[in-house]
C-alpha cells in the first residue's frame, strides 16, 4: 500500500471496530482469512490484530500530561525576593533588572546567589517570570494601591499643549498637586508637589502645608535642590497655584531657561504621565484621609525622601516607542524596562558631580532594606495624631 494511503491510528480503529462483529461470529477458518485481509488494509502484524481484537477495548488509551522539566526552580525564591523588593512590579518591568537587583541585593545579604541561579536569572524570558509572578500573587497580600471662579488673566498668555511621548531630552516635567484634605476640602492642609519628567520617568514628590505662593515656591525650592538635572520645560493644570503672579515671577527670576505650558481645561489625559503616578506614588501610600498638621507634613517629606531613592534608582519603568493603528485597534509598543536612573545615564546629560553622587548613593542602599524602611515611616506616619486608623486596612494588615 503506497504510503500516502496508509491508514492512521484512528482510521485503524474504527475498520477494526467495523470488522469485529463478524470476526467474533465467524469459524475458525473464516478468522483466518479475516486476519489476513485486515493485515493487508491496516499494515498490522497479526499478533497486534490478535492483542486489539480480543483486548477489553478497542478505544484509545487517553494520552498523559507531558510532564515539563522546571529549569528555573532553583531561582524562584530568589525571583520573589526581588519582586517583592521592587515592590510588586508588573513581569515586564521585573524582567530586564532580575539579575542586577538580585546582584544588588546578595551584597547586603538579603539572598544567596550561585552561578546557578545567576545564569537562570539571565536567560529567563518574561512569559515564564509571568507564570511565576502569577503562583507568587497568590499567597502574597499587596498594597491596596477621590461656584465657577473668575477666569484666571494670567493663563491667557501660556499656551495649551500636550507633551508629546516620543520626548528624548530629560527636563520636560509634567506637574500636579494632590490634596490630602479627606472628606472636606475646609481650612488649610497639606498638599503633594508632584513632577514626573516624560524622557526618563524621573519623579519627584514634596509635601506642603497649604498652596500658597509660599509655600508652592518652597516645594519647588526643595524639588530643584536635590533634582540632578535642571527643568527646562513644565507642563501643570490650570489651577490657581501654579498660576499666580509670585509663582511666574519665580518661573521667570530663579528658574532660568524654563519653558511653561499648561493642559486644556478639563482634561487630565494632558497631564497623564504625573496623573498615573499620583495614584501609585502618592495615594497608594498616603491613602484619602485628612492631613493638616506641621509634623505630618514633616513626616510625609521624610516619607517623599526615601521613596525619592527607591523609584528613581531602583524602579524599573516602562517607555512608549511605537504607537499604530491597526485594524481600527490601537496597538503600544514599550521598550525594555529599565530605572529612571539607567535612562538618565543612557541620556548623558549629568555633570561628572552628579554622576558620581548618584553612583556611590547606589551602590550604598539597600532596596529591600529601603522598602522595609519606607513602610516603617508610613507607620509612624499613620500613627500621628489626627490620622484616622481607618486608612488602608489591608495596608497596615500587610506591615503587621
Amino acid at each position: 500500500m503506497p504510503s500516502d494511503d496508509k491508514m492512521n491510528v484512528d482510521e485503524r480503529r474504527k475498520y477494526l471496530k467495523l470488522v469485529l462483529p463478524r470476526y467474533a461470529k465467524a469459524a475458525l477458518a473464516e478468522r483466518s482469512s479475516l486476519l489476513t485481509e485486515m493485515e493487508a488494509i491496516t499494515g498490522l502484524h497479526r499478533k497486534s490484530l490478535l492483542r486489539r481484537l480480543h483486548g477489553p477495548t478497542l478505544e484509545r488509551a487517553p494520552r498523559r500530561p507531558r510532564l515539563r522539566r522546571r529549569r528555573y526552580e532553583a531561582a524562584v525564591g530568589v525571583v520573589r525576593v526581588v519582586w517583592e523588593s521592587l515592590d510588586y512590579v508588573c513581569a515586564e518591568r521585573l524582567t530586564p533588572v532580575l539579575l542586577s537587583t538580585a546582584q544588588q541585593l546578595a551584597q547586603w545579604g538579603e539572598l544567596a546567589l550561585t552561578p546557578e541561579i545567576e545564569a537562570a536569572l539571565g536567560a529567563v524570558s518574561r512569559p515564564t517570570v509571568q507564570r511565576l509572578l502569577q503562583r507568587f500573587q497568590q499567597d502574597s497580600p499587596k498594597l491596596p494601591r477621590r461656584k465657577p471662579q473668575p477666569p484666571n488673566h494670567l493663563l491667557r498668555d501660556v499656551p495649551m499643549e500636550r507633551l508629546a511621548w516620543a520626548t528624548a531630552s530629560p527636563g520636560s516635567f509634567e506637574a500636579d498637586l494632590v490634596h490630602h484634605c479627606g472628606l472636606v476640602a475646609t481650612g488649610e492642609y497639606i498638599h503633594t508637589l508632584q513632577l514626573v519628567d516624560i524622557a526618563t520617568g524621573w519623579s519627584e514628590r514634596v509635601a506642603v502645608l497649604g498652596r500658597s505662593q509660599a509655600a508652592m515656591v518652597k516645594g519647588f525650592r526643595r524639588v530643584q535642590s536635590r533634582l540632578p538635572f535642571p527643568i527646562t520645560h513644565l507642563h501643570p493644570d490650570n489651577g490657581s497655584e501654579f498660576f499666580n503672579d509670585h509663582l511666574i515671577r519665580y518661573f521667570g527670576e530663579e528658574v532660568t531657561g524654563l519653558r511653561l505650558s499648561r493642559s486644556r481645561p478639563y482634561r487630565k489625559n494632558d497631564n497623564r504621565f504625573v496623573e498615573q503616578k499620583n495614584s501609585t506614588l502618592v495615594r497608594a501610600y498616603v491613602g484619602y484621609e485628612r492631613l493638616d498638621t506641621g509634623g505630618q507634613c514633616a513626616a510625609l517629606n521624610a516619607l517623599y525622601d526615601q521613596l525619592w531613592v527607591y523609584y528613581n534608582l531602583f524602579q524599573p519603568v516602562l517607555h512608549m516607542v511605537e504607537k499604530e493603528v491597526v485594524d481600527g485597534k490601537l496597538r503600544r509598543k514599550w521598550d525594555k524596562a529599565q530605572t529612571p536612573y539607567q535612562r538618565l545615564l543612557a541620556c548623558r546629560t549629568l555633570s561628572l558631580e552628579q554622576e558620581v553622587r548618584l553612583a556611590a548613593l547606589y551602590a550604598g542602599t539597600n532596596p529591600r532594606q529601603l522598602r522595609r524602611e519606607i513602610y516603617q515611616a508610613l507607620e509612624r506616619l499613620r500613627q500621628r495624631p489626627g490620622f484616622s486608623d481607618t486608612t488602608n486596612r489591608k495596608e497596615a494588615a500587610l506591615l503587621r
